[in-house]
C-alpha cells in the first residue's frame, strides 16, 4: 500500500471508525483508493505546473514543480482520502450509511473530475493566449 492508501486508512480509523468498520477487505479498499489517489496526484500536479516558462531556470522548474505536486496533494487528500464529515452519534441504520457513504465517495469523484476539466480548460487558455500572442 502507498503512502496515500496508509494516509487515508489511518485517517478513516481514527474520524470514522464505524465507516472503516464497514469495509469489507480494509488492506484492499485503501490499497485501491492510494492508487487512484497517486494516479489523480500525478495528472493534477502537471496540469497546475503548466507548461514551461521561456527562460525558466532548472531550480525555479523544481520549485514549480515541486510546489505543484504539493498542491496536488493536498487537494487529493481533501477530496478523496479525509471522510466528509467526522463520525457523529445519531439513528442512522447500517445499510442507510453504507448507501450515504457511497453517495459521498461519487460526489467527491465528481468533483475531482470537475476540478480536473477546469484546470485543464484553463491550462488551454493559457496556451492559446501564449499561442496568440508569438502570432
Amino acid at each position: 500500500m502507498n503512502k496515500y492508501g496508509k494516509f487515508a486508512q489511518e485517517t478513516w480509523k481514527m474520524t470514522a471508525p464505524s465507516q472503516y468498520a464497514l469495509i469489507s477487505d480494509p488492506e484492499e479498499w485503501f490499497r485501491k483508493l492510494g492508487e487512484e489517489a497517486m494516479r489523480q496526484v500525478g495528472e493534477l500536479q502537471y496540469q497546475i505546473a503548466g507548461p514551461d516558462p521561456e527562460g525558466e531556470t532548472y531550480l525555479e522548474k523544481v520549485g514549480r514543480l515541486n510546489a505543484s505536486r504539493m498542491q496536488a496533494e493536498e487537494i487529493v487528500r481533501a477530496e478523496m482520502l479525509t471522510p466528509e464529515t467526522m463520525e457523529t452519534e445519531g439513528d442512522e441504520t447500517e445499510e442507510d450509511e453504507v448507501d450515504r457513504r457511497q453517495r459521498e465517495i461519487w460526489e467527491t469523484h465528481r468533483s475531482i473530475v470537475r476540478l480536473q476539466q477546469e484546470l485543464l480548460d484553463e491550462y488551454r487558455e493559457v496556451e492559446m493566449d501564449q499561442y496568440n500572442q508569438k502570432s
